[in-house]
């Protein structure tokens, strides 16, 4: 009789635990599928908002670029006004030196391959000299 005294209520109290287990864990488990799914909204909203910032960064950058081009085009009409309205060779030479200078400073200077010609200046346009066939006239 002492021994049915102790098996009867664990015996109770196990299906009353598997009990809570089957109407519990089903519980459980779809609200942590909601919050997984809370996260998840959130950890979209967030990367959403970041995406938003860029592109806004991106665009005031652009409009600064844009207004330092504008800039370079009022000192290259006022250098052109200074020449005469003419781009003389010489300041196109200037152009490509000062431009050369720039991508050196960033460190992405292809190599140049410089060959002398007429009075030991760069030949700046090509295409004039070359025929059909490829050659030099």
């Amino acid at each position: 009789m002492s021994l049915n005294r102790f098996i009867v209520p664990i015996l109770l109290a196990g299906v009353a635990f598997i009990g809570v287990l089957m109407f519990g864990l089903p519980i459980y488990n779809v609200w942590q599928q909601e919050m997984a799914g809370k996260a998840e909204m959130a950890k979209a909203e967030q990367n959403r908002k970041i995406l938003v910032e860029e592109a806004k960064a991106k665009l005031e950058a652009e409009k600064l670029n844009a207004a330092a081009e504008i800039e370079r085009a009022k000192g290259m009409a006022e250098a052109m006004r200074v020449e005469n309205g003419t781009l003389s060779t010489t300041y196109n030479q200037y152009l490509f030196i000062r431009t050369l200078e720039k991508i050196a400073d960033k460190g992405s200077l292809p190599q140049i391959i410089y060959v002398p010609s007429e009075g030991l200046t760069p030949i700046m346009d090509v295409s004039k000299n070359v025929g059909v066939d490829g050659l030099r006239r």
